[in-house]
């Protein structure tokens, strides 16, 4: 049975261009909570997944400030995670859980 807190760990797969590049190599980038850190980052991963994974390299995105319709607002900070998962693993992002 999979914890609750690792549903709070990682918001959502993140499907962009270059994520779809680096799934050649292995790896799987999401959107993680903001103060995850990388160990329960992977747990969260395993535990969910049911896969091993091999390292975690985590890296944030700063909002940019963006104007619209004359008001000037700013994004939200990202924080990701890119996931390097032992050969022979895969995980399916767009199916879901």
């Amino acid at each position: 049975m999979t914890d609750l807190r690792h549903y709070d760990v990682i918001v959502s797969p993140a499907i962009t261009e270059k994520s779809t590049l680096v799934s050649e190599q292995n790896q799987v980038v999401f959107n993680v909570a903001k103060d995850a850190s990388k160990p329960e980052i992977k747990a969260a991963v395993e535990a969910l997944f049911g896969v091993k994974v091999k390292a975690v390299n985590t890296l944030v995105r700063k909002g940019k400030v963006k104007r619209f319709r004359g008001f000037i607002g700013k994004q939200k900070d990202v924080k990701k995670a890119v996931v390097t998962l032992v050969e022979g693993q895969t995980i399916d992002v767009s199916t879901g859980l």
